[in-house]
């Protein structure tokens, strides 16, 4: 059956222990704090209040909120007096851009209102291929950071665009003179127009040259990927093409050669005709691609290097000698087998940092001539080389380079040998720092020169070969900015603009279309040809990397997190807040070990009293030396014994909030570009306080909020064996929950009744939702300390339960065939080693927005009601903040306002200062203090719909309605629509056989939609 497994959401659940018991049993884990409005407990014990007396003061205190909510605040507004032409107050406009941070792309919609860019969404128009990630969608909250730097910077002091100009002039007329070096240090650019204008500086400046510095390198695969096809690219895997997917080390659901891969996935693991892609995932942390395989296998970046050349052998006939332990051997046998069976539907993708395993790579999709494997449109969005940074170090420290011009790079913060960075940059003549922040690198600079954000500048982008991109600016420069591209034009003599420069360029790209058209949709598709492979010795590279050793007794694998990837949203709260899908912790980077290698150094985590989860604190220290002290530790089910993983991104403190000056650098230990390090680990003393949300709710013995079966099952049982019903007693009699009611149904055939489905194979968890959500519904920050006590305010939360293979009749019979102590201990040992591996699943949950909602019922304002199109509705100058909804709402999706967080210095995020309120939707109202809020379904943005169809005369198309989770989502797990259209494609979503709801049996009939999830095991 689907749900008879055993799902936890915690090591501590699991375990049973008293605290997680404690906590299902408690509500509200903090008491209600009513000291704050009668007084302190002194004053209330020497004043004779009594009982009575209490009841009267909360009386009278309702009932004047309630009065007083009925008066909204007066605010004046100031009309146009030449309003422009483009701009109708109180409709959205919107403009299609690509964005590119040498990180991060996507093919973008901006949506502005009244000339602010509000909301990020996904460019769909046909040659879009990328869609936004979680950090894209907020990006948006970088364009109002007040830590931006605002104007040049000379020396430390304010300086004007004209001095920096003829300093930099100056400069480089001195460094033509003594023949020293020119540098032009940038990021990946990708840019036509920009490498061109480069291409000029460096002709003017013959003593100048281009370095690319990627600050999470790709080296060693694009080395690889040059060898063998002679261009500097990565491969552009396209896996909907692939029927069985083996991955070494490469987290491509995450942030492996830039991401976005999900949506290509998902379309092979949805059950079509009774068919579903394969997955095997071998890696040390547990990844997103990790959790979403159908088998994955934790083991060490040695073990992988040596599971790679068995592959090898396996695909391409090789006869490598391969030293594997014997518990991994049958796994990757198998893998490879039937990847070798799968021949073009195939594909084999790996992470690992070293050029012979990508040179494997290579061979094994050739000999499978895999569908997937594109070496047409290859990706441009990596191009720097491990090699030439290290030689510009020696060339700094060497005194050889006069004038270092800095774009898009922080290593005075990225590169783990940053000390001999700056000793470097001391002896740099002239050093200039164009950034958006006065950051670790810009602070040290001769010059700190400010950028404008990408949504307010111009310049195209080549992300994969064959599609050209457009970026244009949104907003006119809030600040005295200048791109990378005009102050190279200046410096090269030419009069204009980029934007000149740029049209002119474009010219012999857009061939067949015109500059307007192209803007217009944002992305042209001109198409490229398939690159043919050299030959290369690849049983050589097998034979060198057999002989690959592991790199000590503990190793270290740094990797990005989903929020915070390579750091430059370090200052972006909604990032900051948003809880890691793996871990669901927010706020911080740390050590992730293993439950037997926490057992090993004394290591481990806790659930207090209030629900929070504390942690032990590590040293770790590298066999150079290098230490960094007091990590935090998480003791991370699935992680690979013998490993430990810590993220880069965090540390940072150069212009940021306080309350962003969160984590480790972990770029110290990224030695040599390397992600994998020899290291020891010691416990430290004290304890750390995470702000982790997983712990916060338990399964309380629901085992069916997540149901799921086998392929084979799947295929071969009916649908009520895999996609049970739940059963209730009527009269003395079973039957289904969906037939028994204790309300009176409503006729809701009539006019729009909206429905969310949300497939469960298709979610990977990678929270574009939840970020979406936050800025289309202006959802608050809260903090650290608040989230600790249970108080995020997100509307959408994605929970993720690990699952062990054994159900919950088997756990039954093995605990009463017990037999004593001995039997006892070893018994329940044994139970528990689901989590050295357990199966992940993700589920978003929000409001379900029940025709039958238990939070209706207890209201006793009438605050929540029920639309007649299915959503729940909240009015927030009725509601006083009872909390009876949220104590009735089986799904735990309400949230209650404990404090005023816009405009409250204790609560410094984007809502404190009048830039950052720039970003706030104009359509959703900024919630108060004392109210409950919750998903509304994006109410605004349906009746938006609606109204633009009225007002065009025309009927709504199945794909219109959307809400900021549905559009955000680029796999296709959540769909929503009209389920009164029959064939609209969420009608039909709802009708499937494998569609279930949420706590079938309580019969709250809700409105969202889940689809049991399929493993192809």
């Amino acid at each position: 059956m689907s749900s008879n497994k055993k799902y936890w959401k915690s090591v501590e659940e699991l375990e049973n222990s008293s605290i997680v018991e404690a906590l299902r049993n408690n509500e509200f884990v903090e008491e209600i704090p009513t000291d704050e409005f009668l007084g302190n407990a002194d004053a209330l014990a020497t004043s004779g209040t009594s009982r009575r007396d209490f009841l009267k003061y909360v009386g009278f205190s309702t009932a004047a909120v309630t009065l007083a909510a009925c008066e909204g605040p007066v605010h004046k507004s100031i009309p146009y007096v030449l309003q422009p032409e483009q701009i109708i107050p109180g409709v959205a406009d919107f403009y299609a851009t690509t964005v590119f941070d040498g990180f991060d792309f996507a093919n973008l919609l901006v949506k502005t209102r009244e000339g602010r860019p509000i909301k990020i969404e996904n460019n769909t128009i046909s040659g879009a291929k990328f869609s936004a990630n979680a950090r894209i969608h907020a990006s948006i909250l970088g364009l109002y950071d007040s830590m931006r730097l605002k104007e040049p910077k000379l020396d430390g002091k304010n300086s004007s665009w004209s001095a920096v100009d003829l300093k930099i002039k100056s400069s480089l007329a001195d460094a033509k003179a003594k023949g020293g070096q020119v540098v032009l240090l940038t990021n990946t650019l990708a840019s036509p127009s920009t490498e061109k204008l480069i291409g000029e500086f460096i002709a003017k400046n013959p003593n100048a040259k281009h370095v690319v510095y990627d600050a999470v390198s790709s080296s060693d695969a694009l080395d690889a990927f040059e060898t063998v096809y002679g261009e500097r690219a990565l491969v552009d895997y396209d896996f909907s093409k692939a029927s069985l997917i083996v991955s070494v080390g490469a987290d491509f659901l995450g942030d492996w050669q830039g991401g976005g891969y999900d949506a290509g996935y998902a379309k092979g693991r949805i059950p079509q005709n009774g068919k579903m892609s394969r997955h095997f995932q071998f890696e040390s942390n547990m990844t997103l691609s990790g959790a979403a395989a159908d088998k994955r296998v934790p083991m060490t970046t040695a073990d992988q290097k040596q599971a790679l050349v068995q592959i090898y052998n396996v695909v391409v006939g090789g006869s490598v000698p391969v030293s594997l332990d014997a518990k991994f051997k049958a796994e990757v046998e198998k893998a490879a087998q039937q990847l070798k069976a799968a021949g073009s539907k195939g594909i084999l993708v790996s992470g690992l940092e070293d050029k012979n395993a990508q040179l494997l790579v290579l061979a094994i999709n050739q000999a499978l001539s895999s569908e997937a494997f594109n070496t047409a449109e290859t990706r441009q969005i990596r191009k720097g080389s491990n090699a030439v940074v290290a030689q510009l170090l020696k060339d700094m420290n060497a005194g050889s380079v006069h004038t270092l011009i800095m774009s898009g790079v922080n290593p005075v913060y990225t590169l783990a040998d940053s000390a001999s960075f700056v000793s470097g940059l001391k002896k740099v003549k002239t050093s200039v720092a164009l950034s958006l922040k006065e950051d670790e690198t810009a602070a040290i600079s001769t010059i700190a020169a400010p950028v404008p954000h990408y949504l307010e500048s111009w310049g195209d982008l080549v992300i994969t070969k064959g599609t050209y991109s457009l970026t244009q600016p949104t907003i006119r420069p809030i600040f005295d900015t200048k791109q990378l591209q005009d102050v190279l034009l200046s410096l090269n003599g030419v009069a204009g603009n980029f934007y000149d420069y740029l049209k002119a360029n474009s010219g012999s790209i857009i061939t067949g279309s015109s500059w307007n058209k192209v803007l217009h949709d944002g992305v042209f598709v001109y198409g490229s040809s398939a690159l043919n492979g050299g030959s290369y010795d690849y049983a050589g590279a097998a034979s060198a990397l057999s002989k690959s050793k592991a790199a000590g007794e503990l190793e270290l694998v740094l990797y990005t997190k989903t929020g915070m990837g390579d750091g430059q949203h370090a200052n972006n709260p909604w990032l900051q807040e948003f809880p890691d899908p793996i871990t669901r912790v927010s706020w911080d980077n740390y050590i992730t070990v293993s439950n037997a290698d926490a057992k090993k150094f004394n290591l481990s985590n806790e659930i207090v009293a209030n629900g929070g989860l504390n942690g032990s604190y590590a040293t770790i220290t590298t066999a150079d030396g290098t230490k960094l002290e007091n990590v935090p530790v998480i003791v991370q089910p699935g992680q690979a014994v013998g490993t430990v993983g810590l993220a880069v991104g965090y540390g940072r403190k150069a212009a940021l909030k306080e309350e962003m000056q969160v984590g480790i650098n972990a770029y110290a230990l990224y030695k040599n570009f390397n992600n994998v390090q020899a290291v020891s680990i010691v416990k430290a003393n004290g304890e750390h306080e995470f702000a982790c949300v997983q712990g916060q709710k338990t399964l309380m013995g629901r085992g069916d909020i997540i149901k799921e079966t086998t392929l084979k099952i799947f295929n071969t049982e009916d649908a009520k064996h895999w996609n049970e019903q739940p059963m209730v007693s009527l009269d003395h009699q079973e039957v289904e929950a969906t037939t028994v009611d204790l309300w009176e149904s409503f006729d809701r055939s009539t006019g729009h009744h909206f429905n969310l489905s949300i497939d469960l194979n298709a979610c990977t968890g990678c929270g574009a939702c939840v970020i979406a959500c936050h800025a289309e519904n202006n959802v608050p920050v809260v903090g650290k300390s608040e989230v600790r006590r249970s108080r995020d305010m997100h509307w959408l939360r994605i929970d993720r339960y690990y699952s062990s293979e054994s159900t919950f009749a088997g756990d039954n019979e093995r605990k009463e065939g017990i037999a004593g102590l001995s039997s006892s201990l070893s018994t329940f040992n044994e139970m528990e080693k689901p989590g050295d591996n357990p199966q992940v699943a993700f589920q978003p949950v929000m409001c379900q927005h029940c025709n039958h909602a238990p939070c209706e019922t207890v209201c006793p304002v009438a605050a929540t009601s029920h639309g007649r199109q299915g959503q729940n509705h909240m009015a927030y100058n009725r509601c006083v903040g009872t909390r009876y909804c949220a104590n009735n709402c089986p799904y735990k999706v309400r949230r209650f306002n404990w404090f005023l967080y816009n405009k409250n210095s204790e609560f410094d995020y984007h809502m404190n200062d009048d830039l950052g309120r720039m970003v706030l939707n104009p359509d959703v109202n900024v919630r108060s203090r004392g109210v409950m809020e919750k998903c509304s379904m994006c109410i605004q943005m349906t009746q938006a719909t609606i109204l633009n169809a009225k007002k065009e005369g025309r009927s709504i198309v199945d794909g219109e309605f959307q809400t900021a989770c549905s559009s955000a989502c680029s796999s296709g797990a959540m769909i929503f629509g009209d389920v009164n259209d029959a064939e609209s494609k969420v009608a039909k979503l709802a009708a499937d056989d494998r569609s279930y709801h949420l706590l079938e049996h309580v019969g709250t009939k809700p409105n969202v939609v889940y689809h049991v999830k399929v493993r192809n095991t």
